[in-house]
């Protein structure tokens, strides 16, 4: 479960790559990928065991200064657990 205080990481067998025929960034795992938007690769990107989900939130809520903080926080908060949901991301020990 990922909740505001988890520090969020990929999981072992899952790769952030940017592909340059597309100019996208893609989640690669075993046999699979997912073509992320360029949000969803905001957040990944900011997996890396380091930062709380909170801290995530709050450098994104000031990227995207449009949406209000709780909707930023919703969002990833939702985008987090699908992905941890699918074993992609985990929280950092």
């Amino acid at each position: 479960m990922i909740d505001a205080s988890s520090r969020p990481r990929l999981a072992q067998k899952a790769r952030l790559r940017f592909d340059r025929k597309t100019s996208r960034y893609m989640l690669l795992y075993p046999e699979r990928g997912l073509v992320l938007n360029s949000t969803a690769a905001d957040v990944i990107e900011r997996c890396t065991g380091e930062r709380t989900v909170s801290s995530i939130v709050d450098e994104l809520a000031q990227k995207y200064d449009q949406q209000t903080p709780d909707a930023v926080e919703r969002e990833v908060m939702e985008f987090l657990q699908a992905m941890a949901d699918r074993g992609l991301v985990q929280a950092a020990p």
